[in-house]
């Protein structure tokens, strides 16, 4: 999650359970705290608490089902009175182990070094911790019985722990009591599997729907190409080849569609060397997104080890850089006909287009950070950091990849170019409807994976279907790459040539309705969520995610089409 960790007043003994130990009582409230603890409790501020790396799981029954959340709410309100859980019972749940596993226990992983070994002889068991519950409750302790308590005394009568009663009211002006009871149970869960429990697959029915969802619009996909490809291309071939040279001469005059751009459809776009730099940094993101998501359903990134997921892409992105210079320049001969010179040009500006949006991004949102003192904020020596990493690692890599790409051969075009445009005849839909239309194929195939994604950003939940994303991620690449490349087919049959930038947006647009569904999610979903610092921050960080997400689906509709419109044409025989 990457909060940073403080420690608590809570101490325990490893298998003592003890029960009604008072840890401390707070000040008279003043009216400023009071707001500030109601505030937090309307704001629905939960508290986590770790053992062993453990967080604290908290179970609800909802509907007869087991709810597992992790950490627990501060307080809740019922009836314009705020009560506060100030009594937690914790329940940690051990496994005894015996001395021929020890060994193979030390090198399970997190928190391994804290196990003590048993000395030969000694009758004391070893336990190790495989679980950690906590259950609040809101408890109205006696002012008597407090004042001569110190901390980690024992409170004199008994405190029933009743989830669904709440008694703990707090006012202005009057203090709050803090207790706490330990419990330690025995269990069957072994070492390596006491994540088990977080990383339960929560309605894996949802997630095959959702993969049985992008298939079927696959398969119609895939049949709209397949018919391109097999009946029109490959008719229209034949029947162009058939023909004598008269013949054809005489054809071209009546000729329609795509055959008519020949000799437009290679021009140079507009901006070639901002759609150089955005394919680059595309293929950058996707080869990250793919590679980190590819670890992490391999197992290697497990959350028990805290900021390997995150660690892994930066260095996953930092590493592609090579890529993502070398198809950028490549891109930019190719377009200019093998042209050497401004390789360095493009290479720079591939290294600081992405990175240089998101660095200013963070920085306006830790800027409101800073203001609100949250403890979410980047220390400024983190983002010292991340420049060093980025102008040290990132930016030489991605100048060895242009370099690369210099030196490497230009793909040559199949027909030239005239040199004086074509004219494009007026069309019955403006293009640009097309484009924004094709993206909300792509977003079908995804929208249900983006809710639990989403739900695992926003609210705490722990994210591990990795499995099922990675499966998602290679069918959205499959459709952004057939509904880019149907579209480049459709402008090229109206005789429109300018297709390069709408096929990298045909996919693209995509990144629209997750930016809509993002604000949608924040309407409906996060209600809790209050103030306007929230929103600018969740809104801040969707535009961040929305913006990778075009530039990587772009860069797979963009090269899909490339590849299409230079297998079209080099398949067409011309004088």
């Amino acid at each position: 999650m990457g909060d940073r960790i403080e420690n608590s007043p809570y101490k325990f003994k490893m298998h003592t359970n003890e029960t009604q130990i008072f840890l401390c009582q707070t000040k008279p409230l003043s009216s400023d705290e009071f707001k500030v603890l109601t505030s937090r409790i309307d704001e629905m501020y939960q508290v986590n608490v770790i053992l062993d790396n453990l967080p604290a799981i908290r179970y609800t029954k909802r509907d007869n089902f087991l709810v597992r959340w992790t950490g627990y709410p501060l307080g809740v309100k019922i009836q314009d009175i705020y009560y506060v859980f100030n009594h937690l019972k914790f329940t940690v749940l051990v496994h005894k182990f015996e001395e021929t596993n020890v060994a193979s226990v030390m090198g399970a992983g997190d928190a391994s070094e804290v196990i003590p070994s048993e000395k030969p002889g000694s009758d004391i068991p070893g336990y190790m911790v495989v679980g950690f519950e906590v259950t609040p409750c809101s408890f109205q302790h006696n002012a008597e019985s407090l004042k001569s308590l110190k901390m980690y005394g024992k409170y004199p009568s008994k405190i029933s722990c009743e989830t669904n009663t709440v008694t703990m009211g707090i006012k202005e002006n009057e203090p709050v009591a803090f207790t706490y009871e330990v419990e330690f149970v025995e269990s069957d869960i072994k070492w390596p599997s006491r994540w088990d429990a977080y990383l339960k697959m929560e309605g894996a029915k949802v997630h095959w729907f959702s993969i049985l969802n992008s298939l079927m619009v696959i398969t119609f996909l895939a049949g709209i190409v397949l018919v391109i490809f097999l009946r029109t291309v490959r008719r229209d071939l034949t029947h162009y080849e058939e023909l004598d040279k008269e013949a054809q001469a005489q054809m071209n005059e009546e000729l329609s569609g795509w055959k008519l751009v020949v000799s437009d459809v290679f021009r140079v776009p507009g901006y070639p060397a901002l759609l150089c730099v955005m394919v680059g940094d595309g293929v950058q993101i996707l080869g990250m997104a793919v590679v980190t998501i590819l670890f992490a359903a391999l197992g290697f990134m497990s959350p028990a080890s805290r900021g390997t997921l995150l660690t892994g892409m930066l260095f996953f992105y930092m590493i592609l850089g090579i890529l993502a210079g070398y198809v950028a320049v490549r891109m930019w001969r190719t377009i200019f006909s093998g042209d050497h010179k401004g390789w360095v040009s493009v290479s720079w500006k591939v290294a600081c287009f992405f990175p240089s949006i998101a660095f200013l991004i963070l920085f306006v949102l830790n800027f409101l950070l800073w203001g609100s003192h949250s403890t979410g904020a980047i220390p400024f020596s983190l983002f010292v950091i991340l420049i060093l990493l980025w102008f040290c690692i990132s930016v030489p890599l991605t100048l060895v990849g242009g370099y690369f790409g210099a030196k490497a051969p230009h793909i040559e075009y199949p027909v030239r170019t005239n040199q004086i445009p074509r004219e494009i005849p007026a069309q019955k839909y403006p293009s640009w409807l097309l484009v924004l239309g094709a993206g909300t194929l792509p977003f079908g195939t995804l929208f249900i994976e983006l809710f639990f994604i989403m739900s695992s950003i926003w609210l705490g939940r722990v994210y591990y279907v990795f499995g099922f994303l990675f499966i998602v991620l290679i069918l959205l690449v499959v459709v952004c790459a057939e509904v880019s490349l149907v579209l480049t087919y459709m402008h090229l049959c109206v005789e429109d040539y300018k297709w390069w930038w709408k096929s990298f947006f045909a996919s693209g647009s995509v990144a629209l309705y997750i930016f809509l569904y993002s604000v949608n999610y924040l309407v409906f979903d996060l209600k809790s969520l209050s103030g306007p610092v929230s929103a600018t921050l969740y809104l801040g960080y969707s535009l961040f995610m929305v913006l990778a997400i075009m530039l990587a689906t772009g860069t797979v509709g963009f090269l899909s089409s490339f590849w299409f419109v230079h297998y079209l044409f080099s398949s067409v025989k011309l004088d």
